[in-house]
């Protein structure tokens, strides 16, 4: 009976840990949702079609998708050389 309930509590903390896909596009269009400061039906409506949308990247893996935004954020502040190759490093080890 431990065993059990000890691998029953495992099992969930597993669970919690890691955000499934749909999860990181719901906190996605959350934030969304909330920089644009929409309310009531407004919201609604964007969160519908934010979450339902196929994004443009749904051909890319994880990893691609990581590059693809780090690259964005490097050029964004104008990195060059080694400050650039520097600031991939540590953005695309991050979690």
């Amino acid at each position: 009976m431990k065993k059990l309930v000890l691998a029953l509590l495992l099992s969930s903390v597993c669970l919690s840990v890691s955000a499934g896909p749909q999860q990181e596009k719901m906190k996605t269009c959350n934030a969304d949702a909330k920089t644009k400061a929409l309310q009531g039906d407004e919201r609604k409506a964007f969160m519908k079609d934010c979450l339902s949308a196929s994004s443009a990247d749904s051909g890319l893996t994880a990893q691609q998708n990581k590059m693809k935004t780090c690259n964005a954020d490097a050029t964004t502040k104008a990195l060059k050389g080694d400050e650039r190759k520097a600031f991939m490093k540590t953005c695309l080890s991050a979690k």
